[in-house]
């Protein structure tokens, strides 16, 4: 499922941007994490609001878990499937 923030149900929701290698990859860790996982996710472009590129313009591709970033960058499914099973896990770096 890819569309806006605002459907009804969406756990996951990928903030990426047209032409980012990182995104592109980050999309199909999303698409395979959220299908194993049968929880609906949508895709959000960072350039298309101005709240959005304001919080995460340098650090797409960024996933949110239920309103919570959760992973950006070079995103791990490992990661993804922590945070959609509820368990706290600290990003690399912070």
């Amino acid at each position: 499922m890819r569309s806006g923030t605002g459907d009804e149900g969406v756990r996951v929701v990928l903030v990426s941007r047209t032409g980012c290698h990182l995104c592109d990859e980050g999309r199909e860790v999303v698409r395979a994490v959220a299908e194993r996982a049968g929880t609906a996710w949508a895709e959000v472009d960072v350039d298309g609001d101005p709240e959005l590129l304001r919080r995460f313009s340098d650090r797409v591709p960024v996933v949110l878990v239920d309103g919570t970033e959760r992973d950006f960058g070079r995103l791990d499914a490992g990661r993804l499937e922590q945070a959609l099973a509820g368990r706290r896990w600290w990003r690399r770096g912070r």
